[in-house]
């Protein structure tokens, strides 16, 4: 069973492909709201949290580099004076570090959680527990991350989840449990990163479908194909491929201008569920709205994170 396509939803028309996190947020004072941000310290999620302390939040940077995040914090102090922003360690690859950083965030109640934070690997590669990483990091961290956070996020009232996903969603055309996460022997690079990603938009369903009536709202973004960020670094070839296409994509504050405007766009209603690119709602696969396959992935995720909950 499928949610209603909710591609024709009303956002706001003067945002496009082209507006970046700072058009978003033109007249809007965020003080008093607690944002978490994860991959935080380059390209889309340093943008995100950028512009949202720019904008008056409290934004805890989730990184997996403390030297790189605490770089970021600093950049954010310079381009905001005042700027309530720092940085606390974040490996989604290790699920007690998961907990560790839940454990060690000092505010009770969390507004906005941005899960940002992507991986692809080039070549086969297991998180700290034994899952492939690319789902590992991308799906099974920030789920439990989630989980772990639910307390804190419920403590708002009404907070926003907002989960990073791609176009790359589409492939898979339908999620095979049977080879989730995927084994060595099978392992396709972007087929591993389009089943993460693809779980990224059910893992937003299914939170919605849970907590919704408690306030919460989620949903998914697909910040646009080639955006300009540091994705990828560790390859060569992908630097090359990012050069080639650099006419045609977007800056990284324009990449991040759909999750900013998905942490505050106004109703919430607008968003609950939904998936959004460019600023304005999007097409998503049918497998992606489908509510038997989210509620299933969810219960699949509960098993892999259940030491740890």
């Amino acid at each position: 069973m499928c949610i209603r396509d909710r591609s024709s939803l009303p956002l706001p028309k003067k945002f496009k492909r082209s507006t970046t996190s700072d058009d978003v947020l033109s007249g809007i004072d965020l003080s008093g709201k607690r944002v978490i941000v994860t991959g935080a310290n380059t390209g889309i999620g340093f943008e995100t949290a950028r512009a949202l302390a720019g904008a008056g939040a409290t934004v805890v940077l989730a990184c997996r580099r403390l030297e790189t995040g605490n770089a970021a914090v600093q950049r954010i102090r310079e381009a905001h004076s005042g700027a309530d922003v720092c940085c606390q360690q974040l490996d989604l690859g290790s699920l007690p570090a998961v907990v560790a950083f839940v454990e060690a965030l000092k505010d009770s109640a969390i507004d906005i959680l941005v899960c940002n934070a992507g991986s692809m690997s080039f070549e086969y590669a297991e998180t700290e527990q034994g899952f492939e990483r690319t789902l590992g990091v991308c799906h099974i961290g920030h789920f439990l991350l989630v989980k772990r956070l639910m307390p804190k996020l419920l403590a708002s009232g009404t907070p926003r989840v907002v989960m990073v996903s791609s176009i790359a969603h589409q492939n898979p055309k339908t999620l095979d449990f049977s080879n989730l996460p995927y084994t060595e022997s099978a392992y396709s690079v972007m087929g591993a990163y389009g089943q993460a990603k693809l779980c990224n938009i059910l893992m937003a369903l299914e939170l919605q479908n849970r907590y919704g009536a408690q306030g919460l709202t989620a949903c998914s973004v697909h910040p646009g194909s080639g955006v300009s960020t540091d994705f990828g670094r560790e390859s060569g070839f992908m630097k090359v491929a990012l050069k080639l296409i650099s006419p045609f994509t977007k800056s990284a504050n324009q990449g991040a201008a759909t999750s900013v405007l998905c942490a505050v766009h106004e109703p919430a209603e607008d968003l609950a569920t939904g998936y959004f690119s460019h600023c304005q709602s999007a097409k998503c696969t049918p497998e992606a709205r489908d509510v038997n396959v989210a509620k299933a992935l969810w219960e699949r995720s509960e098993e892999w994170v259940s030491p740890y909950v």
